[in-house]
């Protein structure tokens, strides 16, 4: 089982893994070993997360989904498959973390009386520079 919060465990079963040729520097290496390790969860289909959860990580992690609520996670940073198969994990309990984590409400506050001063204060310089800078009047009038 792989511990994600106090009260979230995925199964490793519920896990699946892929490898496929890693791209960058490697050498003859990188031509011939299948090091890029990319780890899929179901979301929808997950047993381990209730409902709220599972809205939760579709709301937050929607750019790493696909249409099927399938969460992709990819590691190609090392030269070895097992070494970036841990990445991904790491990386993806990261991810679920971040997601499952509540968000707190955000507390109304006041704008505070001298911030408002200090605005129209700001305002009134600004007004009267601009003022300052049109040329007089020489119609003749007075």
């Amino acid at each position: 089982m792989l511990r994600i919060t106090e009260t979230v465990y995925i199964p490793w079963t519920e896990l699946r893994f892929t490898a496929c040729r890693s791209s960058g520097p490697g050498g003859q290496h990188v031509n011939t070993a299948d090091t890029r390790v990319t780890l899929l969860f179901d979301v929808e289909h997950s047993p381990s997360l209730t409902q709220l959860q599972k809205v939760a990580v579709r709301g937050k992690l929607r750019r790493r989904m696909d249409k099927r609520g399938v969460l992709q996670v990819t590691s190609q940073k090392f030269r070895s498959q097992k070494t970036n198969k841990d990445s991904a994990v790491e990386r993806f309990v990261e991810l679920m973390q971040w997601a499952l984590k509540p968000v707190v409400p955000r507390k109304e506050t006041r704008v505070p009386k001298s911030a408002k001063r200090r605005r129209l204060d700001r305002k009134k310089r600004t007004a009267q520079r601009k003022r300052d800078r049109k040329l007089p009047d020489f119609s003749g009038e007075y």
